[in-house]
């Protein structure tokens, strides 16, 4: 770094100015940075198995509440991605301990949307929308938390966005769900779901 840019890590140092929080899954082949082309210092990360959003999670809830009240950030991203383990085991309920309880998050997602993911052919296509939809309540939970409902109502921009990342071919897909204040959450959601059961 210090060959293409002698002041990266005393710049890097000084300063936290990033325009986005990434919401993504711990998933070790996800790299929130690489796969967005963001530097160091550009993004701000939180993590955690299948990118649950869950209104009693203080760790999530103050990363959330840092980026966006004291790093001010314009973007929430809350990311999934084809493919994840955390899902497929929820959806099939295997057992594997402590983490059941975490993924019972999930499994209520996929109760939620039960009727659309069972007449999907395949199991392959159920897992895919359960990722999918799995962003989906994640970005409206975002949303329905005290603090992007407080950032609104102060008149602070903030967008929340829902994408999906495919392992196979290492592109980005928009779910189509960006909010930027609260009265268009549900059209949104509604809108997405019946673009996505198409």
């Amino acid at each position: 770094m210090r060959s293409e840019n002698p002041d990266f890590f005393q710049t890097l140092a000084s300063q936290q100015r990033p325009s986005y929080l990434w919401i993504g899954c711990a998933d070790s082949r996800v790299p929130a940075n690489e796969i967005v082309g963001l530097p160091p210092g550009e993004l701000f990360v939180h993590r955690n198995v299948a990118n649950v959003v869950v209104h009693t999670d203080l760790n999530c809830l103050s990363v959330l509440q840092f980026a966006v009240e004291v790093l001010r950030v314009p973007h929430v991203i809350v990311c999934g991605h084809y493919g994840c383990g955390g899902v497929e085991a929820a959806y099939r309920r295997e057992p594997a301990g402590l983490v059941d309880n975490w993924l019972r998050h999930v499994e209520d997602v996929a109760f939620l949307h039960e009727r659309e993911l069972e007449v999907l052919p395949s199991e392959q296509e159920r897992l895919a929308r359960l990722c999918e939809l799995n962003v989906l309540e994640q970005a409206v939970n975002v949303c329905r938390t005290t603090v992007a409902q407080d950032a609104w109502r102060r008149g602070q921009p903030l967008t929340v966005h829902g994408w999906i990342y495919a392992l196979g071919d290492g592109l980005l897909r928009d779910l189509g769900f960006s909010i930027d204040r609260p009265e268009d959450v549900v059209a949104k959601y509604r809108e997405v779901l019946a673009v996505g059961s198409r």
